[in-house]
């Protein structure tokens, strides 16, 4: 299992959002760091096939990023994730179902074993605008994970997150990165502390650093810090 991002790059006119990107990603967690307009963004939206890169390949073992093979592999929280307010969170899970290509009687039993997974069992009837942000962040997931994803991206997903929300979001997605590739863009460091594999940073575009997480002596923020001082 391995995703490979081959000097990938972005242009707007005369902006170079993301620039000769090169990095593979095998089964785990990674945690990609950088400021906001560091183009992290734009790297993942490139990641999901929602932008094509103005030079460069994306591929999962030999499996182009533009093949339709590649889409049902993968799984996405973008950093606004839209969801249908009057639906349940189980009506919006067996909607997205439909849209995978589920049975009806497939569907049922992945939806229960997902909100079993994200800790949303009990409100599954419950319409998604009672939700908390954190609730409706986990829907995201349940929903991003419905079709066994071997990618999983998101992007910014534990942003206005309380504090005990953030912890439980780390634990589901700490265990899906045992199955999965898990992509996680964030410019809050503690969100990956503790959960990451892999750490990767972004500034200007361009991919300053990629290790494994064990590399990193001391405080991740304090490294963090002194790479974009």
């Amino acid at each position: 299992m391995k995703l490979i991002a081959d000097r990938l790059s972005k242009q707007y006119k005369n902006k170079i959002a993301v620039d000769r990107v090169s990095v593979g990603f095998t089964k785990g967690v990674y945690g990609l760091l950088g400021a906001n307009g560091a183009g992290k963004t734009t790297f993942m939206r490139m990641l999901c096939g929602i932008l094509i890169p103005t030079s460069g390949t994306i591929t999962f073992d030999g499996i182009d990023s533009g093949e339709e093979e590649y889409r049902n592999i993968l799984g996405y929280l973008p950093q606004d994730f839209g969801y249908y307010p009057s639906f349940t969170g189980w009506d919006f899970l067996m909607y997205m179902s439909t849209l995978k290509g589920f049975d009806k009687k497939s569907a049922h039993r992945r939806i229960e074993e997902l909100l079993d997974f994200v800790s949303l069992s009990s409100v599954a009837r419950k319409k998604i605008k009672t939700y908390s942000g954190g609730m409706k962040q986990r829907l995201g997931i349940a929903q991003a994970l419905l079709n066994h994803p071997k990618i999983l991206v998101m992007d910014e997903p534990t942003a206005g997150l309380d504090p005990k929300e953030r912890v439980r979001f780390r634990n589901v997605i700490e265990n899906a990165g045992k199955e999965s590739i898990v992509i996680l863009s964030t410019h809050i460091v503690s969100d990956v502390e503790h959960i990451a594999d892999y750490i990767l940073m972004m500034k200007d575009g361009r991919l300053i650093f990629n290790a494994p997480s064990s590399e990193i002596e001391g405080s991740l923020e304090e490294f963090y810090l002194n790479e974009f001082e």
